[in-house]
């Protein structure tokens, strides 16, 4: 990831909110990389994987609501006199998932029994008593957008653009080092298309990506029958999987 220090300033004259607006955030100054219409923006985040995780949610890029958060708290860190890399590493959010996305999360692995094989009541527990099981992360580490829009992975084609491909090559591939036997779930077609790539290059073993999964926003109005569809092989690869690393 890049270093914090040329944005540190612009983070600093920032006004203090709790929520910011895409004209707060969404300027030159914090901008990364851009290709056409498609732009790549910073965030301070830097979170250290705990050694008991046993589940990996990867999404394609964190998006504006969760961008303004991190800077917000991060922020907060600032305004505190905290040490600012520890900071950086603290400020990401407890759950990067909105609370409807959570509750369509931990329904839909519970029902291919998730919980089952790691020995809790209901994989609600990841998100609260049993945290320290599961990560949260992208392959783009930084926000992207498409037009001042969430980029959702089909507009332009991930893996067919460099730009975004160079993030997954140069941040998630070192990430996977420290995943290794972990499960990985794919919220959507376009990071399990990622992830099949990757395993494809020898990067990470195909039998821990948790092929099949559907992408849990409600804007999915087939997840259900793709839930149904899945379901029994999703069963086996998680039965099959070694959680005991």
């Amino acid at each position: 990831m890049k270093n914090l220090d040329g944005y540190i300033n612009i983070i600093k004259r920032l006004p203090n909110k709790e929520k910011y607006t895409r004209e707060d955030l969404l300027t030159e100054g914090l901008l990364l990389d851009r290709d056409k219409n498609l732009e790549i923006y910073y965030i301070p985040i830097s979170e250290k994987i705990s050694i008991c995780t046993r589940v990996f949610i990867v999404g394609i890029t964190p998006g504006f609501e969760q961008m303004s958060t991190y800077i917000s708290n991060f922020k907060n860190g600032l305004e505190n006199s905290y040490n600012i890399y520890n900071r950086q590493s603290n400020c990401k959010i407890s759950s990067p998932f909105s609370k409807s996305l959570t509750k369509n999360i931990i329904y839909m692995l519970d029902e291919v029994k998730l919980n089952e094989a790691l020995n809790i009541k209901s994989c609600e527990e990841l998100f609260n008593s049993n945290s320290h099981l599961l990560y949260t992360d992208a392959l783009i580490p930084y926000p992207v957008f498409v037009n001042g829009k969430n980029y959702t992975g089909h507009t332009p084609k991930l893996m067919k653009n460099k730009l975004l491909m160079k993030y997954i090559n140069n941040n998630f591939k070192n990430k996977l080092e420290d995943l290794k036997g972990v499960l990985i779930i794919p919220m959507g077609k376009a990071v399990e298309e990622v992830l099949i790539h990757l395993a494809d290059e020898k990067i990470l073993d195909r039998d821990q990506i948790l092929i099949g999964f559907p992408h849990p926003s409600g804007a999915n109005a087939h997840r259900l029958i793709q839930l149904k569809e899945n379901k029994d092989n999703m069963i086996k690869i998680i039965k099959k999987h070694n959680f005991n690393l």
